[in-house]
């Protein structure tokens, strides 16, 4: 009796010890779909630049831009071959190996000076085809007109066109291509995070409810009121007092933290491919739905008639139709329960056994008739 009751002790202290783990485990992972603030925020002044130039593309193999449509391409080889000391003016010139394009790229947060970005190169005459050509010395601009980079290289394109006299295939768009790492950052745009003393979250999904969440989840973990939701949008993040380090250690701290942001009840369709997408907070009123039509389907198979091998006769053309009418028999009402939850409205609009169009057009009129609680987004 003293083993058995010394066995039922240590068997109730491991049992305990493993619901103590499990306890602090639960504390540790975070909540089912939750989400981190690194995915739910972006940072006040964290943001990418666009990048904009005019250049040329050289080395076309008879597939760039006629100088008698694009004149624009004329005049840009007649002051580059002059900045390198040729002078081509009065001549007749035949540009059929040189393309005018527009060139674009995204300057990342925090470049440096001597690091490199992606370049997109797109052509704005009558080029055919930019594959095999080269990128001449393209200056980027920013949106104040300074130059923050400079381009080129070889273009990549992935389209292509092929052709003969009678027919001919394109595949892809030939005249736009890219230059991986093909600019060069000479400028940088000047911000620190060192010195600031607060500092703005910015929402992706704008909402109360999660902003709210985002400055509590905060506060708990830093102990003091370090945030404070301003509006949907924006979470006020201020450094305390007693914290040693810079603002980029405490960004790198919380963006880590989980949070179950929350949406609201949203149906959005795309009439064009039939898409629904119905969020899980979407809620129908007790209604019933029928659908059916009159469809009409007409199909010709016409038949040859001839005559025997030694008759006399005409070889004649029979028609035959066939006519299929469908008046929507069979279909049935549906009843959709007050309250009810995604699982239950998507079984209830399938009872009906129709299509993704004719279903976008059964939600739309939920919504009119005011039994669907959701807004609905057409694409």
């Amino acid at each position: 009796m003293w083993q058995k009751s010394k066995k039922q002790k240590l068997r109730q202290k491991y049992i305990s010890i493993v619901l103590m783990v499990i306890l602090s485990m639960g504390n540790i992972l975070p909540a089912h779909a939750a989400s981190r603030i690194k995915d739910l925020v972006s940072i006040e002044g964290v943001r990418e630049n666009q990048l904009v130039g005019y250049g040329l593309v050289v080395g076309l193999n008879g597939t760039g831009d006629s100088l008698r449509n694009a004149p624009y391409t004329e005049q840009s080889i007649v002051a580059m071959l002059e900045r390198l000391g040729v002078n081509t003016r009065g001549t007749n010139m035949k540009g059929d190996n040189v393309a005018a394009v527009m060139v674009t790229a995204s300057l990342p947060p925090f470049s440096r000076p001597g690091s490199r970005v992606d370049i997109n190169v797109s052509s704005i005459g009558d080029a055919e085809n930019l594959r095999g050509g080269t990128l001449i010395v393209t200056p980027l601009k920013g949106a104040d007109g300074e130059v923050y980079a400079v381009a080129q290289g070889s273009i990549q394109v992935s389209g292509f066109s092929a052709g003969g006299d009678a027919s001919s295939v394109t595949q892809g768009v030939p005249t736009a291509g890219r230059i991986p790492n093909g600019g060069i950052v000479e400028k940088e745009v000047n911000y620190s995070m060192i010195g600031l003393k607060e500092i703005h979250l910015a929402l992706r999904d704008p909402d109360f409810t999660t902003s709210k969440r985002i400055a509590d989840i905060i506060n708990s973990e830093m102990g003091t009121r370090t945030a404070m939701s301003m509006d949907p949008t924006t979470v006020l993040i201020i450094k305390p007092d007693n914290y040693d380090d810079n603002m980029v250690s405490l960004i790198t701290k919380l963006e880590q933290l989980y949070v179950q942001p929350d949406q609201r009840a949203k149906v959005v369709v795309d009439e064009r491919s039939g898409i629904i997408v119905i969020g899980k907070e979407v809620r129908v009123s007790e209604v019933a739905i029928a659908q059916g039509n009159l469809t009409i389907r007409v199909s010709e198979t016409p038949q040859v008639s001839q005559p025997n091998a030694f008759g006399q006769g005409q070889t004649t053309t029979v028609p035959r139709t066939d006519l299929e009418i469908d008046d929507g028999t069979g279909k049935k009402f549906a009843l959709l329960k007050p309250g009810v939850n995604l699982q239950d409205l998507v079984d209830g609009l399938n009872a009906l056994g129709i299509g993704p169009r004719d279903m976008i057009a059964i939600l739309q009129a939920l919504k009119v008739s005011g039994a669907l609680q959701a807004e609905i987004e057409v694409m």
